[in-house]
């Protein structure tokens, strides 16, 4: 820290949506190195410990995803307005006004971050991933992407789409409300704090039936980057069904219809924005 004032901004002549993806990219990625990071060390790691499971447990995998989004939205929100999730640009899309010129671009832009931050996970562990699974089986395909019933509990692929549609749908409707500025926002930038906690909540009351990707990139990046790194299995669930199509059409239905419900039950009756008094409103 020093005393000196910074200097102001200028307007660089780059492209402005080469730095948008370019911070849809980061964020995803930094996202994936924080989630997938953290399951690589619960489940790979901890199954090597004594006792088993002394580098974690659920808990922490939601804590460590709630901030991963807090931190990639840090990383990204000045540029691109941090969607880090295919689910949350194509909401805004659709009842935002964000251009959808720009929805395959950012979603490629997403899918590509969370992909490289996979890869990076799985070199970093390698040694612990062989050691605990050396078959790279379903045992620690867990790490990189999602499972019905989280790969044990009774649960098919359409109750996992049930599943994705309901959690994406409490996401983007969450994350339409702390964002809204005539609604309780919150203030001094605290809102990917809040959106982080989001994600906690999310993973600790809505994890057990499909292991809460509520994000097309998060899922498929990695199971991408599993799959060319040995997972065989990795388009497949736990019982030989073709399976990643879930985690991408659960959000993005689930995504539309959390949008929809806030602009129902919540945006057409906020009050309109009106200048303070004595104050003259800005031409648009």
């Amino acid at each position: 820290m020093t005393d000196q004032k910074a200097a102001p901004e200028v307007n660089r002549p780059r492209s402005a949506l080469v730095g948008e993806l370019c911070a849809e990219f980061a964020g995803t990625m930094v996202l994936i190195l924080f989630g997938c990071g953290v399951v690589a060390q619960v489940v790979a790691g901890g199954a090597l410990t004594k006792p088993p499971g002394a580098l974690g447990d659920h808990d922490s995998i939601a804590w460590s995803w709630g901030l991963g989004v807090t931190l990639g939205v840090y990383v990204a929100a000045r540029l691109s307005g941090a969607h880090i999730n295919p689910a949350v640009t194509v909401s805004l899309a659709a009842f935002k006004g964000f251009p959808w010129s720009k929805v395959l671009p950012y979603v490629g832009a997403q899918t590509i971050g969370a992909f490289v931050g996979a890869l990076l996970v799985r070199w970093n562990y390698t040694e612990v991933l062989g050691h605990a699974d050396p078959g790279h089986t379903f045992k620690t395909q867990f790490v990189f992407s999602t499972l019905p019933g989280n790969g044990v509990l009774p649960v098919s692929e359409w109750g996992a789409l049930r599943d994705q549609i309901i959690g994406t749908a409490i996401l983007v409707l969450l994350i339409f409300a702390v964002t809204d500025l005539l609604n309780s926002a919150p203030k001094a930038n605290l809102g990917p704090f809040i959106i982080g906690l989001i994600v906690v909540a999310i993973g600790m009351a809505w994890g057990a039936d499909a292991g809460y990707a509520i994000n097309p990139a998060r899922d498929f990046g990695p199971r991408l980057a599993s799959y060319i790194t040995g997972y065989d299995s990795a388009w497949r669930d736990q019982f030989g069904n073709i399976y990643f199509w879930v985690p991408i059409v659960g959000p993005l239905v689930g995504g539309l219809i959390g949008a929809a419900l806030y602009k129902v039950l919540i945006t057409r009756y906020l009050p309109v924005a009106e200048p303070e008094v004595g104050r003259t409103p800005t031409p648009e």
